[in-house]
């Protein structure tokens, strides 16, 4: 139920639908969501509140909103602060590789993942770039706040519990739409963190946005940039926008026209045509597909259309499904891909 909510909450960040919704259609989806969330059970709407225990998936644990910043038109960068005692000290491993937190809006007693950005400090602070919807409950109630607001969370919740450092892949492709970069960010700045034992395969962050007022803000996409130029033989970035005018901002080279295609996925995955040319005046020319045997993972985080573009559809109850779309016409099989 809660990932069908933050599907209708995100259907209005989607680079990949043609057609909008009409809005009966809209109407009739945000009524079968509230009325399943007020008739079903769900025992993460009773959880309790918790002052003094440190943090967990099964109780609410109050913060403070230290930092808000306005990003864009829709988005803005929040800061929440916890007590440093409350931190789960005693499993280090539950802040990684990829994890959420649930943040409650009390007015109405409906919470929704977020993905802290940076994980958290020594300090107890995460901070979160948000997206207002217009149908987003959680995400207008978070936009209201203001600093020294008291806003209620819950978790650590592991998106993604495997390693990254016993050498299972070689190849790791990360492809994002939106606000789903998020989980991409923090992995990202966990591997690359001063310390942490580094990642010995070669990354690549394919990033696709509507518009470049729809880019990260400038911090996030910076540190990007920062990491690609100091680590060139590990990270690599491109960021797409359905369309970039004749604004200065094209002139960045990280910065491309269009959306992330058949072309830009071969190229990260490293797949080289394997047409004769006298072949291609004949008819269209054929790639060489992802061989069963290579360490190659490709992720994907976004809007369900772009995920169904790139990967197919989700299965029954959010299974990962079956690989369809760019990635099976590739080649890539079931334990190569992994839909967030």
């Amino acid at each position: 139920m809660l990932c069908f909510r933050f599907l209708v909450e995100s259907s209005k960040d989607n680079a990949y639908t043609k057609n909008s919704f009409q809005p009966q259609q809209r109407q009739r989806q945000i009524s079968t969501v509230v009325t399943a969330y007020l008739i079903l059970p769900d025992e993460s709407r009773h959880a309790p509140t918790h002052h003094s225990a440190p943090l967990s998936p099964s109780h609410f644990t109050p913060t403070t909103l230290v930092e808000s910043t306005k990003s864009s038109s829709d988005t803005k960068l929040l800061t929440l602060s916890v007590p440093p005692y409350l931190l789960p000290r005693d499993n280090p491993d539950a802040f990684a590789p990829i994890w959420s937190v649930f943040v409650k809006d009390d007015d109405i007693q409906v919470e929704r993942p977020y993905t802290p950005l940076e994980g958290v400090d020594g300090n107890g602070c995460m901070k979160f770039w948000i997206k207002k919807y217009d149908h987003g409950e959680v995400g207008r109630w978070l936009h209201s706040k203001q600093v020294g607001d008291a806003i209620e969370i819950r978790g650590p919740i592991k998106t993604w519990s495997r390693s990254w450092q016993h050498g299972d892949w070689d190849e790791v492709v990360l492809i994002s739409g939106g606000t789903g970069i998020t989980p991409f960010y923090q992995l990202l700045h966990s591997i690359f963190k001063p310390g942490n034992t580094p990642f010995n395969g070669h990354l690549t962050l394919l990033h696709g946005s509507r518009s470049l007022a729809d880019l990260p803000p400038p911090s996030m996409i910076d540190f990007l940039i920062t990491l690609s130029e100091k680590n060139p033989d590990k990270f690599k970035l491109r960021l797409f926008v359905d369309s970039i005018g004749d604004s200065a901002v094209t002139r960045s080279p990280n910065i491309e026209s269009g959306r992330v295609g058949k072309s830009a996925i071969q190229d990260a995955l490293r797949l080289t045509c394997s047409t004769p040319w006298w072949r291609k005046i004949f008819g269209p020319p054929t790639t060489t597909s992802v061989a069963t045997e290579r360490k190659v993972l490709v992720m994907l985080c976004g809007p369900e259309q772009m995920v169904n573009a790139i990967a197919g559809p989700y299965g029954r109850n959010y299974s990962q499904g079956q690989v369809e779309g760019i990635l099976g016409e590739l080649g890539l099989q079931s334990h190569q891909v992994w839909k967030l």
